[in-house]
């Protein structure tokens, strides 16, 4: 067949020519013209009906969501900046010396009054025997002059009785000498019977003197016992506190739990030499534990004690616990911190602070014993359960 000048002009172009294109072009000019078929009307595309259900699933949740915010979540205030806290005790010696026995092991649940650490109490035991020694010598001191005061008692009586007998004798004496002078003046009596009289009374007079002077001298004895007796008394006093200090000395050789908890952070062993305060472990309370909430300045207005919580705690899944707001801090946590921000100089930027607000735990939660310090969790505080009166006071 012989080329058509269509073909030969497209074969004289520089430009190569695809071999499907050369085919096809070849056959377009081997055959007979034809008419040009009509394309078939495209039917119409059908819409997917799957973005009006995700549409409609939004608008519906949307819905659902605005609702559930109108009926309780617009009274919610939440956080997760919370922590379950314990006032956890720091078992420290009172005493120095060697450790002689742990009685304890990490993780060990105790009571209260269990002993925990036992120290070398020999040289605490020696000092509380010389201590009890020195009490018993005072008591005895004591019971010596008790003795001694009631001689000096009876000294007094004794003095009192013979003073009575002279001042008798001064009042014999005076009559004798009065009678004596009577009789010298009607000079029936001799000079002698009155000088006689005179010099006995002189000496009842006398002896009455010294009558007085026995007496006071007994009473100034009696009155030295009794000052040494209260002498003695407040050694007894001072050495019954000896007594007391070395027995508690004594007795702080034996570390005990000063309530139920759990055993933490324990770093002492048999033979070691631990001085007074010494870090030894931690008791951690597992029926006082609370949480600790740092809610945001702006969502404390109308937080007040008694409010019912939420409570979700991230280890043990979505289980909800119900709690109640027991007391907000007095001062945001930045002011206890210990460098407080100072924001009177340099550049100011202002970061939102945050209020610790404690919330009390269920009483059945903490007896389960599951609960440990330093969880994290989830609180959502109902304002709605807030007490009436303080309620109002929020607002």
């Amino acid at each position: 067949m012989s080329a058509t000048p269509r073909s030969t002009a497209l074969r004289s172009t520089s430009t190569p020519v695809d071999r499907n294109e050369a085919a096809l072009l070849t056959e377009m000019d081997a055959g007979e013209p034809h008419p040009p078929e009509k394309t078939s009307a495209s039917k119409p595309k059908r819409r997917s009906p799957v973005l009006p259900v995700i549409l409609a699933a939004l608008l519906a949740g949307g819905a659902w969501y605005g609702y559930q915010w109108w009926i309780d979540g617009r009274f919610m205030v939440s956080t997760d900046d919370a922590y379950i806290e314990g006032d956890i005790a720091i078992i420290s010696p009172k005493v120095s010396g060697y450790v002689e026995k742990v009685n304890v092991a990490s993780n060990q649940v105790v009571r209260a009054g269990d002993p925990l650490v036992t120290l070398d109490g020999g040289d605490y035991q020696i000092a509380y025997d010389q201590a009890v020694a020195g009490k018993q010598s005072s008591d005895l001191a004591i019971a010596r002059i008790d003795a001694q005061i009631n001689g000096g008692q009876a000294s007094v009586a004794q003095a009192q009785a013979q003073l009575g007998s002279l001042e008798a004798a001064v009042r014999g004496a005076e009559i004798t000498e009065k009678r004596a002078s009577e009789l010298a003046a009607k000079s029936v009596g001799t000079t002698a019977d009155l000088d006689n009289a005179k010099v006995a009374l002189d000496q009842a007079r006398a002896n009455l003197v010294a009558g007085h002077a026995a007496v006071a001298s007994a009473e100034a004895n009696l009155s030295i016992l009794k000052a040494q007796r209260d002498e003695a008394l407040n050694a007894v006093k001072v050495q019954d506190q000896v007594v007391a200090k070395a027995k508690r000395d004594l007795d702080f050789t034996v570390l005990k739990a000063p309530y139920d908890g759990v055993i933490g952070n324990l770093s002492v062993q048999s033979g070691d030499l631990v001085s007074a305060g010494k870090r030894l472990a931690a008791l951690v309370p597992t029926s006082e534990l609370y949480i600790e909430a740092n809610f945001k300045e702006t969502q404390i207005a109308h937080l007040v004690p008694g409010s019912k919580v939420s409570i979700h705690v991230d280890a043990y899944g979505d289980d909800a616990l119900e709690g109640t707001v027991t007391s907000i801090a007095p001062a945001s946590g930045a002011i206890f911190s210990m460098l407080p921000a100072e924001n009177a100089t340099g550049n100011f930027t202002k970061v939102v602070q945050r209020v610790p607000v404690r919330i009390a735990l269920p009483k059945e939660a903490l007896a389960g014993g599951h609960l440990r310090a330093g969880l994290s969790v989830i609180v959502d505080v109902d304002t709605r359960t807030a007490p009436e009166g303080q309620a109002l006071a929020a607002k």
